[in-house]
C-alpha cells in the first residue's frame, strides 16, 4: 500500500472510530423508541400482538396433542379415539398455519410502515441541519442511515421482534406445561439455566461490539463509493483509478475482516447452545427413564412421552433466537445510530419568538448592515474579523479579494447559512439573529458558482423557487435575459431532460438556468458567487443589460474576478485575511494605487 492510500484510509477509519466510541442507547431504550413509531398503526399492531400470542400457544399445544394421542388412545388400543385425535390435530395444525399467514403479512406490514416513517423523519431531520453539518458529515454515512441501517432495522421489525416473541411465549407455555407433567424433570430445565445465560451473557457482548465494526465498515465503504462515483471526472482527469480501487480494495477487506469475525462467533455460538440442549436430552434420558422404570414411582410412560416432545419445543426457541441474535444486533447498531442521526440537533436555531421579515413595499431593496462581525467556522480560527458596512436598500456591493480572504464567508452570513460569532447583522435595521431564517431566505436570490441544478426538465429548474409560475413567465425571463435562443440549442425545449447535477446541459447553459431561475424568483436581495465564471465573455456581453435590469432596485451581492461585473458596483470591499482593507467604488480605488490597483492589474490580464 502506498504512502498516500495509507493516509487516506486512517482518515476514514479515524473519522468512524470517534463515531464507534460513542456511547450506545440502552438496549430497552432502542425497543421503546422503534416501538413508538408503531403508534399511529395500532389496529394494526395489536392484531399482529394478538395472531403472535396465539401462535405461542398453538406450537406448544400441537406438541403437548402428540403426546396427549400417544399416551391417550393409541396406549389404550383405541382406534376411534385415535381417528378422532388425529383429526383434531389437523385441524389444529391447518388453524396454527392461517395464524401464520395473517402474522407474517401483518409483520411484514407494519415493517415498511415504520421504515417509511423513519425515512421520511430523516429526511425532515436532514432538511433541519444547518451547513456546518455537512461540512463534517461524509455524504456515503448519510446514505447508509437511509439504506443498510433502514433495511436492518426492518429486518428486526418485520422478523426479529415478532418471531423472537412468538419463540419466547412457546418456551413459556412449553415450561408451564412440563411444570403441570413432572416437576422433577423440570427442574432438570431450570439447572441448565445458569449455563444458557452465561453463554448469551459472554457472546452477546463480543458479537455486539462485531456488529458495531461491521456496520461503521460498511460505512466506510458507502462512503468511499458515493465520493468515486461523485468525483469520477476527477479521479480519471488525475489517473487516480488505481489508487481509488487500492484504497477502495483496503477498505473491503475490513470490512470482510470484521464479517468474517463476526461469522466465526456466531459459529461457535450456535453450536455451543446446540450441544446444551443436547445434554439436557441425555440427561432427560437417564433421569425420564430412572423415573419410568423405579419401582415406587412409575411415572407414565404417556407422561414421559408428552414431556420429551414439549422439551424438544422448549429448546428448539433457542436454536431460533441464537441464530437470529446477530440479526437482532445488527438491528439494534443500526436503531441506534438512525436515532443519533435524528437526535442531531442543529448547531442553531431561530428563537421561538422569532419575527417574520416584512419589507417595505416602496422598494424593491432591503437594507443590511454588518456591526463589528466576527465569524470562524471552528472555534478559535477566525475567518472574518470586525467586519463594518452598510448596503443600502437597492445599491451593488462587490466583494473583491484573493482566495481564502472571506468573500464566499460573508455570502454564508448574509443567507443565515451561518450565524456570526460576534457583532450584529441588521437587515431593515433588524438583528438577523431574530428572524425567521425561511422569511429571509424567501427575499433571496442565489446564482452560486457551482451551478447545481435537479433532476428533471429546464421547465422544473428554472421555476424550482416559483413552481406554480406559468410557463410564459418562464419564457419571459428568459427573453429578458436575452438568451432566449439558449431553447433553440435544446433537443426538446423547455421540457428537455436535465440529468443528476445538471448532466445533459452544457456548463453555460446549466450557469444561464440558474441565471433565469433567480430572475424568476423576483427576490429583494440578490447574490452573484462568481455566477459568471462558467460563462465565455461573449456570452457574459449578451447578459450585462439584462444584469443591470435584474440589479436594480435590488440589494445586490456581487463576488466575481471579472471586472465587467465589478466596476459598475456602488461599492466595492476590498478584502484580505478576513479583514475589509479598502472600500469605494472603482474609480475611487484605482487612484488610491493600493491593493485593488494591484488586483486590478490582473482583471485586465484575465480579460
Amino acid at each position: 500500500m502506498s504512502l498516500a492510500e495509507a493516509n487516506a484510509l486512517t482518515v476514514v477509519r479515524r473519522e468512524a472510530e470517534r463515531d464507534v466510541e460513542l456511547k450506545p442507547m440502552q438496549f430497552f431504550r432502542l425497543l421503546a423508541r422503534l416501538f413508538h413509531y408503531t403508534a399511529p398503526y395500532k389496529r394494526r399492531r395489536g392484531w399482529l400482538i394478538f395472531f403472535v400470542l396465539l401462535r405461542s400457544v398453538q406450537l406448544p399445544l400441537l406438541a403437548w396433542s402428540i403426546g396427549a394421542i400417544i399416551s391417550g388412545p393409541v396406549s389404550r388400543n383405541d382406534v376411534s379415539g385415535l381417528i378422532k385425535g388425529t383429526l383434531g390435530f389437523l385441524a389444529l395444525a391447518a388453524f396454527t398455519q392461517l395464524v401464520v399467514v395473517f402474522r407474517s403479512r401483518l409483520a411484514l406490514e407494519l415493517g415498511e410502515a415504520v421504515v417509511c416513517d423513519l425515512r421520511n423523519d430523516l429526511f425532515a431531520r436532514l432538511q433541519s441541519l444547518t451547513l456546518s453539518f455537512y461540512a463534517k458529515t461524509r455524504f456515503g454515512r448519510v446514505i447508509s442511515r437511509f439504506t443498510s441501517d433502514i433495511d436492518a432495522i426492518r429486518a428486526g421489525v418485520q422478523d426479529i421482534v415478532f418471531v423472537s416473541t412468538v419463540q419466547f411465549g412457546q418456551m413459556l407455555i412449553c415450561g408451564i406445561l412440563m411444570f403441570v407433567y413432572d416437576r422433577v424433570l423440570f427442574a432438570l430445565i431450570l439447572a441448565m439455566a445458569p449455563a444458557v445465560w452465561f453463554l448469551n451473557r459472554h457472546f452477546r457482548a463480543k458479537m455486539g461490539r462485531q456488529q458495531r465494526e461491521i456496520q461503521e465498515s460498511f460505512s466506510r465503504v458507502t462512503s468511499t463509493l458515493a465520493e468515486s462515483v461523485t468525483g469520477i471526472r476527477v479521479t480519471q482527469g488525475f489517473v487516480r483509478e488505481t489508487v481509488n480501487a487500492g484504497l477502495f480494495r483496503d477498505l473491503m477487506e475490513d470490512h470482510s475482516r470484521y464479517s468474517m469475525g463476526a461469522a466465526r462467533t456466531s459459529a461457535i455460538f450456535l453450536p455451543l447452545l446446540e450441544m446444551n440442549n443436547q445434554i439436557f436430552i441425555a440427561l432427560l434420558l437417564v433421569v425420564g427413564g430412572y423415573r419410568l422404570l423405579a419401582p415406587g414411582i412409575g411415572t407414565p410412560i404417556g407422561t414421559i412421552v408428552q414431556f420429551f416432545f414439549l422439551a424438544n419445543l422448549f429448546f428448539e426457541p433457542l436454536r431460533v433466537i441464537g441464530s437470529q441474535y446477530t440479526q437482532a444486533l445488527t438491528a439494534l447498531v443500526g436503531a441506534e445510530r438512525v436515532f443519533r442521526l435524528l437526535d442531531t440537533q442543529p448547531e442553531w436555531q431561530d428563537p421561538p419568538d422569532a419575527m417574520v421579515l416584512h419589507p417595505r413595499q416602496d422598494r424593491p431593496g432591503i437594507r443590511m448592515e454588518f456591526q463589528d462581525v466576527s465569524f470562524g467556522y471552528e472555534s478559535g480560527r477566525p475567518v472574518l474579523n470586525e467586519l463594518n458596512f452598510v448596503a443600502e436598500a437597492g445599491q451593488t456591493i462587490a466583494l473583491v479579494g484573493r482566495t481564502g480572504s472571506g468573500k464566499s464567508s460573508i455570502i454564508n452570513l448574509i443567507t443565515k447559512s451561518y450565524l456570526p460569532s460576534s457583532g450584529r447583522i441588521l437587515v431593515d435595521d433588524c438583528d438577523i439573529v431574530r428572524i425567521e431564517s425561511k422569511s429571509l431566505r424567501s427575499l433571496l436570490g442565489i446564482v452560486p458558482q457551482q451551478n447545481f441544478l435537479f433532476a428533471g426538465t429546464v421547465l422544473d429548474n428554472i421555476r424550482f423557487a416559483r413552481p406554480g409560475a406559468p410557463e410564459s413567465e418562464v419564457r419571459l425571463a428568459l427573453e429578458r435575459l436575452g438568451f432566449a435562443d439558449l431553447l433553440e440549442a435544446m433537443p426538446n425545449d423547455l421540457a428537455t431532460a436535465v440529468g443528476e447535477g445538471g448532466s445533459g446541459l452544457s456548463l453555460g447553459q446549466r450557469q444561464l438556468v440558474c441565471f433565469a431561475r433567480a430572475f424568476l424568483a423576483d427576490p429583494r436581495i440578490l447574490i452573484l458567487d462568481e455566477a459568471t465564471s462558467a460563462i465565455d465573455s461573449l456570452t457574459e456581453s449578451r447578459i450585462q443589460n439584462a444584469l443591470a435590469a435584474l440589479l436594480s432596485g435590488r440589494t445586490s451581492f456581487v463576488v466575481a474576478h471579472r471586472l465587467s461585473t465589478i466596476k459598475a458596483a456602488d461599492l466595492i470591499l476590498v478584502l484580505d485575511h478576513g479583514r475589509i482593507v479598502e472600500r469605494g467604488t472603482h474609480a475611487e480605488l484605482l487612484e488610491q494605487a493600493g491593493v485593488y490597483h494591484g488586483l486590478h492589474a490582473e482583471f485586465i490580464s484575465q480579460e
